[in-house]
């Protein structure tokens, strides 16, 4: 029976490859999407071209009602949830001091309370199914931390710590939980750097190369096939920023 799985922020980006990646392997996927009905709409039209069907749902993943519907909606029509992968994620640069309570509300809601909200509305589901896989995408800045990114690096640094403290809970109802924490990858959300920033980041990493969306996608298809990986995260990185 093939898989179900939900994809966060499945239209742009880290989500989008993901998304590809994954219904080409023969997965049912469910593409969220906030914003970017365009670019969802475009990505299933695509991915019809090659006889590859997805669903896109619309969800504010930083609401829980929002989230409840959409989860609602997939078990309505395929009767379970194998795989979620929480990508759902902005970024904000700031320095620490000139962050506003809305700042830090507005990162912390969208990137670490819908990873939150979404693995509660998902987890009775696979819980009853006795088997399911979470991934969460959070960042290396969640490892190393980022200057001028305090808030964002705090949320990815809570994503791996859920993500470690989860897989403990839940391996005994076989439910895998990992991160997948990307350095830097060439998406939208870096599109405010210069070419002589990412030219330094370039000569930063060991690989000598910006990564690509797909080099997260590969990682996120081989722990949706995996058995016996959780609690980790990974770091795909080039080497940048090796500890």
């Amino acid at each position: 029976m093939q898989k179900v799985a939900i994809v966060t922020g499945g239209s742009r980006g880290i989500g989008r490859a993901i998304v590809e990646t994954l219904a080409r392997k023969g997965i049912n996927v469910i593409a969220n999407y906030n914003q970017s009905e365009e670019k969802a709409k475009q990505l299933q039209e695509n991915l019809g071209k090659e006889n590859i069907h997805i669903d896109i749902i619309k969800a504010d993943v930083s609401k829980r009602e929002e989230v409840k519907k959409m989860v609602d909606m997939v078990i309505k029509k395929y009767g379970k949830i194998d795989v979620l992968i929480n990508n759902a994620g902005i970024s904000q640069e700031k320095l620490f001091q000139d962050i506003t309570d809305d700042d830090w509300e507005h990162v912390m809601k969208v990137n670490l309370y819908s990873a939150f909200c979404a693995t509660q509305e998902v987890l009775p589901y696979m819980l009853s199914q006795k088997r399911g896989c979470i991934i969460n995408i959070s960042s290396i800045y969640g490892i190393i931390g980022g200057s001028c990114a305090v808030a964002y690096s705090a949320t990815k640094a809570g994503m791996d710590g859920m993500t470690k403290a989860l897989a403990k809970e839940l391996g005994p109802s076989n439910i895998r939980v990992n991160s997948i924490a990307p350095g830097c990858i060439d998406t939208d959300m870096n599109k405010q750097y210069t070419e002589e920033d990412m030219n330094q980041v370039k000569e930063e990493t060991p690989l000598e190369r910006i990564g690509k969306p797909e080099d997260i996608a590969k990682c996120a298809m081989w722990l949706v096939e995996d058995t016996f990986t959780t609690g980790q995260v990974i770091s795909i990185n080039g080497g940048w920023g090796i500890i």
